[in-house]
């Protein structure tokens, strides 16, 4: 039998970080690929519009100078999907900056291979009117009205492009969107290695050491990849991998136990099989990729809808709390007849924490005990940041003094936890577009520039 083919993932996402020790560990295995996942879609759409990173600059950069100064130093390759947290152009630049300046200050020569992922507008317009995009449920039809309006649209990448990068000779391969899997997948495909099983590992090692019990987004996780099998292998001792915690992370962001569909095809999980090879190590086989017809890929697209201005108090009065609300609408209606000449269009919500904040329509208590205590979030949207302002603080100042049957004291209904108890949030983004295009070609529309440091 040949060599395993060995990845060393670092951290659930870039910036997480990850402990020294357990990074040491990882390159005492002697790893073929050192990899991470630098985004996701999770913190919403506010920082793909904005283009802005969710992680911190100061965190991103320790945990890539620790990852490129071992690849470099030992010829390894290092490989980030998702830079900048969602893949942009201003998100790839930013981390690009990143690596050039890891480069400088540690005296390092690689080949960096930057892969662009951004989209525009033109060519997703002549992809609609080819019939080649589609939406994903719930999202409705796309419509060009909806393209024009989108801030920004990237395009989740498969392996091809990062084959294409490490065949180009990159010692470091700088991605924009990707899906998620690809980063460690494509590198095992290129050596040879089953589609299948290395979609599965990329899966478990995109989230690095959250398979593992106890679980953490902040350790790195080991994987190993031979012919027909796949072990997993987590590098702190105070961690271990079991069929169940392995198991439960492969159903990890599904909606299918079974199926997980990607860029070109999906990976079937029907008789894969769990195996605890030993205390902390666990065996996956039988994981299969099945190609679609059609070549896809997925879009996500960003739009700004307005402006947002936050409150946030709190409540331990029983009589308020039983009456919320009531007391909800006649603020809102108090609100609506304060600038009903305004003409103003806004989105007025008050989030009820203690009762239903998380769940909200969702959620199954309906009847349960009343709390001691509510947390109230008021939160006002509207076309610009001084309406928003507006809106929100007049709802607060309305709620603070509101009467209602039953009030004994008249200081004030709500306890602020903060002064100014406004905060000013800015653009509001929604996703806009979260369809899959299909492509000819897998690598086409992901351009590569080559660099080299």
């Amino acid at each position: 039998m040949r060599e395993e083919y060995r990845i060393l993932s670092a951290t659930a996402i870039l910036g997480y970080g990850f402990p020294t020790e357990s990074f040491e560990e990882g390159m005492k295995r002697r790893p073929h690929l050192i990899a991470v996942d630098a985004g996701s879609s999770d913190p919403g759409p506010y920082y793909l519009g904005a283009g802005v990173s969710f992680t911190d600059r100061d965190a991103v950069k320790r945990d890539l100078e620790i990852m490129i100064r071992a690849g470099v130093k030992e010829n390894i390759p290092v490989v980030v999907g998702t830079a900048g947290g969602s893949g942009g152009e201003p998100h790839l630049a930013w981390c690009r900056e990143i690596v050039e300046e890891i480069a400088r200050e540690n005296d390092l020569h690689f080949k960096l291979a930057v892969i662009h992922a951004e989209l525009s507008k033109e060519d997703v317009k002549t992809a609609l009117t080819a019939g080649r995009v589609h939406p994903l449920d719930p999202a409705p039809e796309l419509t060009s009205e909806d393209i024009d309006k989108t801030t920004r649209i990237a395009a989740q990448m498969g392996m091809e492009p990062f084959i294409k990068a490490l065949d180009g000779g990159a010692q470091v391969v700088l991605a924009g969107r990707a899906y998620d899997p690809s980063v460690f997948a494509a590198p095992a495909v290129r050596a040879g290695y089953d589609k299948g099983l290395a979609v599965h590992l990329g899966k478990i090692l995109e989230c690095a050491s959250i398979c593992a019990t106890p679980g953490s987004g902040s350790d790195c996780m080991f994987g190993y990849i031979g012919d027909g099998y796949f072990r997993v292998e987590p590098l702190s001792p105070v961690r271990k991998c079991t069929t169940l915690s392995v198991a439960a992370h492969t159903l990890y962001e599904k909606t299918n136990p079974y199926l997980l569909p990607g860029p070109g095809g999906h990976l079937d999980l029907t008789h894969t099989k769990f195996e605890q090879e030993t205390e902390n190590t666990v065996k996956v086989s039988g994981s299969r990729f099945v190609p679609a017809e059609k070549y896809t890929v997925k879009l996500e697209g960003a739009k700004c809808i307005g402006y947002r201005t936050v409150s946030i108090a709190g409540t331990r009065d029983p009589i308020m709390i039983s009456k919320i609300d009531d007391i909800i609408e006649g603020v809102r209606a108090r609100v609506a007849d304060n600038f009903r000449d305004k003409n103003w269009k806004y989105y007025l919500h008050f989030n009820i924490y203690g009762r239903d904040g998380v769940m909200a329509g969702l959620e199954p208590q309906k009847n349960a005990p009343a709390p001691h205590e509510l947390g109230i979030i008021i939160e006002a949207v509207a076309d610009t940041q001084e309406q928003a302002n507006t809106i929100c603080a007049s709802a607060r100042s309305t709620m603070l003094h509101y009467g209602y049957e039953g009030r004994r004291a008249t200081a004030g209904n709500l306890a602020f936890p903060y002064s100014p108890s406004d905060f000013h949030a800015g653009e509001v983004y929604v996703f806009s577009i979260y369809h899959i295009i299909e492509v000819d070609d897998p690598v086409q529309p992901f351009p590569i520039d080559y660099v080299e440091l």
